[in-house]
């Protein structure tokens, strides 16, 4: 609510900006109801997730993959921007306008038809845990799949943790599959080191899942057996060494750095030569 409190006192100019440019969801009005403060939001479709899941978990097709990411990286760009940071970002919170699709039907295969959304438009919604710089930051934030490292280790956060939740992202629209997908602490830095390789000493030494610089994990249990036989270094994760496949892992490692101060920005980004094949009515 605080959040929506702020646009509330926005200049027009930067109403404009906010709604048209940001891509987050439209607030239209807001009223109490016996004592329940309703806000009444613009109508949208189904979310990335959601139609991700109707469509048997299918990846996206490339452009629309990257038409959905530069978008999230505008929407959330700007909010750091105005020194707020999302803290919840997940396919689930990304929707589209309109979810009508068509079918794509490839000759001479049974497998199921594979639903291609008609408008990738999408909007960025539930500001619900946004934070602004100057408030108080609770310790965990973030849904566990996107969580970045400085979270998980409670080190502190700010907006560079909405980067590695998109870099996240990315990979789930590119695979149809989460990159981590745990409810563990320590077997989700197990996972990050198998997939990234070793967190830097200066960020685990004084932590609790560390002991002596090296991740107290133990490889032999079922949970490390688990850890080893479903992850592998991030590249692998590319289904063809085209340059627009290597682009994108490209910029999801750097999204997917370990030292906040060294992961990439989002103005960065949206600079990236990833985003460059997008078409330049899509910018």
């Amino acid at each position: 609510m605080k959040v929506y409190a702020f646009i509330s006192h926005m200049k027009l100019k930067d109403l404009i900006i906010f709604y048209f440019s940001s891509l987050v969801i439209q607030l239209l009005d807001n009223f109490d109801y016996h004592g329940h403060v309703c806000l009444l939001f613009e109508l949208l479709g189904l979310s990335v997730f959601d139609f991700m899941k109707a469509n048997n978990y299918q990846a996206y097709p490339m452009e629309q993959a990257r038409y959905i990411a530069y978008q999230l990286c505008y929407a959330v760009k700007f909010m750091h921007d105005n020194r707020l940071t999302h803290t919840d970002l997940k396919p689930e919170n990304i929707l589209f306008l309109n979810s009508s699709y068509r079918f794509l039907v490839e000759d001479g295969k049974k497998k199921r038809p594979l639903r291609i959304i008609d408008d990738a438009r999408v909007r960025l919604i539930d500001l619900g845990s946004a934070t602004f710089d100057h408030e108080h930051h609770s310790t965990i934030v973030s849904t566990r799949h996107y969580r970045a490292p400085e979270v998980i280790l409670e080190l502190g956060w700010s907006q560079p943790c909405d980067v590695w939740s998109i870099g996240c992202i990315l990979f789930e629209l590119y695979l149809g599959i989460t990159l981590f997908q745990t409810h563990d602490n320590r077997e989700h830095l197990a996972m990050m080191e198998r997939i990234l390789g070793t967190l830097p000493y200066r960020m685990c030494r004084k932590t609790k899942y560390f002991y002596h610089g090296r991740l107290d994990w133990n490889e032999k249990t079922q949970a490390g057996q688990y850890v080893r036989d479903n992850c592998k270094p991030l590249s692998r994760y590319m289904k063809s060494n085209d340059p627009e496949d290597v682009e994108l892992f490209d910029i999801i490692s750097e999204m997917l750095t370990y030292e906040p101060s060294q992961r990439i920005t989002l103005g960065s980004a949206l600079d990236h030569r990833y985003f460059k094949r997008l078409a330049p009515h899509l910018r």
